[in-house]
């Protein structure tokens, strides 16, 4: 059977952690559970551990890409072969884990984005959100991957992304559509399936102050910088 993990990152979650455990629990059997947490000033560790799964903990906040990254790191050492990764705060559900994988495991895809958007749907978002949904979904579009929902981090990855993902080149703060067109550059079969998500229950930090004017910008320029390299080459 292929060894599959569910990849937590987690950030002062002690309030959702344990309902996000219960589900995973009920829901997606099969599937190792890693938590890591990323400095929190909470007890997202101890519930984790208290709910029977494994926790890694950054000393301090390293960013939300870090921990995925430790995440993404953490599968290749004891040889995953499947990662779905999903937020702590609920918003994500365990009931769409086993459609997410379907095509990373019947190889037909080796990256599986969970949409909000690929089907008609009454999930809204803010204007200055949906605005920059559209403007990555635009530019992703141009570089020749069609996808309907760039920010979604509910994912199924394999080794091959594993490998490219645990490279110096990841970013340690907002992975989002940067990372994936560089997938798709390296040749990365990327798709999509259709998922339902919750609301949020509280506002990201990546939507206050002045982070989403630094977010916009450095997708940009992160996204120009992939687009300068030489593609890299194909396997196979």
């Amino acid at each position: 059977m292929t060894k599959r993990l569910i990849l937590i990152p987690a950030w002062n979650e002690e309030a959702n952690l344990p309902g996000v455990l219960k589900s995973v629990a009920r829901e997606a059997e099969g599937f190792d559970v890693l938590v890591v947490d990323d400095g929190s000033g909470d007890a997202t560790s101890r519930i984790a551990v208290e709910n029977g799964v494994q926790a890694i903990r950054h000393p301090f906040n390293l960013g939300y890409g870090a921990s995925l990254q430790t995440g993404y790191k953490y599968a290749l050492r004891h040889g995953v072969e499947l990662v779905v990764q999903m937020d702590a705060d609920g918003q994500h559900r365990a009931e769409d884990v086993t459609r997410l994988c379907e095509p990373v495991l019947e190889d037909r895809l080796d990256l599986v984005i969970g949409s909000r958007f690929l089907e008609p749907t009454d999930y809204e978002f803010g204007a200055i959100r949906g605005t920059g949904r559209s403007l990555f979904g635009g530019i992703a579009r141009y570089f020749g991957l069609r996808i309907t929902d760039p920010t979604s981090g509910f994912q199924a990855l394999n080794r091959k992304v594993l490998r490219l993902y645990s490279g110096e080149s990841f970013p340690s703060d907002f992975p989002d559509v940067d990372v994936l067109l560089a997938a798709h550059r390296a040749g990365i079969r990327i798709g999509e399936v259709s998922v339902e998500m919750r609301e949020a229950p509280r506002t990201s930090t990546l939507h206050s102050g002045l982070r989403p004017i630094y977010y916009v910008y450095k997708m940009l320029l992160s996204i120009w910088a992939n687009a300068e390299r030489p593609e890299p080459p194909r396997d196979g």
